[in-house]
């Protein structure tokens, strides 16, 4: 197990780099804590995979540094880290029987036989393949492979950190909530640091201890999924972290009142006078439908009905706003009026929340 630390991070698949837009990865300075589970989260092609490829020794940076508890390994190789890594797409050796592939990571470091039977054992019974442990890799599924490479992944407890790169995609979804269930307990249980890679929101806040989303290229936010959720550092965060997301207005924001659309609404805290674009920021779970005449006048497009609540989507001269109302409660037709908890209320400036003034 080790302390990560990137330093003054940041990497280009172009040969010359020359503008902020041509790095992959831009510059970023980040401390992962010595036995804690991390997600990195955000969508395709914002740089997840190639920070994991860094970290283990795959890709060398263009810039900066990476230490294993203190001691620099930017340019070790990837058999010097001591990391476990799990791709995406199994990788397995078909020739061997499920019980040598997840066996060859310890024999190949000369483990004691009777150490690797009974690891083999465990993993094989975390991963559900005990009953085909004795079966050759090829012919299998390709969940079935993806599980024997995950297993193998685990079966070493020595490692520095394990790193998932969305290891359960070709998992069937019932199978996806056991594994990660049971990387959860394996992580409880030996304090191993892990990485997993996923655009998968459910994964990342069920898994991680701290989340970290990325976004174009650069972190935008790390923590728990309750600040995810609560004071979402970007828009970006607001947007992909909840189900629907933030809702997001243009605002003209003053003190502790902002205009939206020619209507004044308290924000119950005061955030100066922010330049540039300015948003508001409020997840549905605090926005309310009622009648009356206060607040944001909306016209409601359509009520959804998932079953523990309903999600009620309303226009407001353009702009979609979604708003989570209790699966019993009453949405009448006279409540045209969304209000805001001030509470979850954010204010954002060209993207970058705007910390609220200390009175």
């Amino acid at each position: 197990m080790a302390k990560i630390t990137l330093d003054n991070l940041a990497h280009s698949y172009l040969p010359k780099p020359v503008t902020e837009d041509d790095f992959a990865l831009k510059e970023l300075n980040l401390d992962w804590s010595d036995g804690e589970a991390y997600a990195l989260l955000g969508a395709s092609g914002c740089g997840k995979s190639t920070l994991l490829n860094i970290i283990s020794g795959l890709l060398h940076p263009s810039q900066g540094r990476i230490l294993f508890d203190d001691k620099d390994m930017t340019m070790a190789p990837t058999t010097q880290r001591n990391i476990a890594q799990v791709f995406q797409f199994p990788v397995v050796y078909d020739t061997m029987t499920v019980r040598d592939n997840l066996a060859f990571p310890l024999r190949n470091r000369g483990a004691d036989p009777a150490y690797i039977q009974t690891r083999v054992q465990q993993i094989a019974a975390m991963i559900g393949m005990e009953d085909t442990l004795n079966r050759k890799a090829r012919g299998l599924t390709a969940d079935a492979k993806q599980k024997i490479s995950l297993g193998r992944g685990m079966v070493r407890e020595d490692v520095n950190a394990l790193l998932f790169d969305e290891p359960l995609t070709v998992i069937d979804p019932h199978m996806k909530w056991e594994l990660r269930t049971q990387l959860k307990s394996l992580h409880h249980e030996f304090g191993h640091t892990m990485i997993y890679v996923t655009h998968d929101q459910t994964e990342a806040l069920t898994f991680a201890d701290k989340v970290v989303v990325m976004y174009d290229g650069r972190v935008v936010q790390m923590g728990t999924p309750q600040e995810l959720f609560e004071t979402p550092e970007h828009t970006f965060v607001g947007y992909f972290i909840g189900s629907p997301g933030m809702n997001l207005m243009d605002a003209d924001v003053k003190g502790d009142k902002a205009v939206i659309g020619g209507v004044e609404i308290a924000l119950g805290k005061g955030f100066g006078t922010p330049t540039g674009k300015v948003e508001l920021g409020v997840r549905p779970e605090f926005t309310s439908l009622q009648a009356g005449d206060s607040g944001l006048p909306v016209t409601i497009k359509r009520v959804e009905d998932v079953g523990r609540h309903k999600i009620v989507r309303t226009d407001f001269q353009g702009t979609e706003i979604n708003v989570i109302a209790p699966e019993g409660g009453e949405i009448s037709p006279d409540m045209n009026r969304i209000v805001f908890d001030t509470a979850g209320v954010n204010v954002y400036s060209d993207s970058w929340r705007v910390a609220p003034k200390v009175a």
